[in-house]
């Protein structure tokens, strides 16, 4: 099993800052993409940003330019810095993560969650 904790979220005024971040840990041997994704009330759940093992990225079109994921493979972490937040950022925001298991298994996890609320 692979377990995701994300951490970072929290109330912003907007053209603030914040940085999520997610760890992923247990029987892991390779992870292949990993990503974040939101959803707001009464809407469906939509990929942010994605970052494959080579370094990789898409963006949504919405989060272009002011959102920047990465990733540290040594840690299998991966963060998204969030800039000039905007108040349509406010959602619950989800860490995913898909890769290998040492015994040859595909897993396709993903975390609890975090509530980026963007708001004066």
């Amino acid at each position: 099993q692979v377990q995701l904790v994300e951490s970072g979220g929290g109330l912003v005024q907007p053209g603030g800052s914040l940085r999520l971040s997610c760890a992923a840990s247990g029987t892991i041997l390779t992870i292949y993409g990993m990503g974040w994704y939101r959803q707001a009330p009464g809407k469906q759940r939509e990929l942010v940003a994605a970052v494959g093992m080579s370094g990789t990225t898409n963006y949504a079109d919405s989060v272009k330019g002011r959102f920047t994921i990465s990733r540290d493979n040594a840690k299998n972490t991966v963060y998204l810095q969030m800039n000039s937040l905007k108040p349509e950022d406010t959602a619950v925001y989800y860490c995913n993560a898909g890769g290998r298991s040492p015994a040859g298994s595909i897993f396709n996890s993903w975390g609890q969650g975090t509530q980026v609320t963007v708001s004066s």
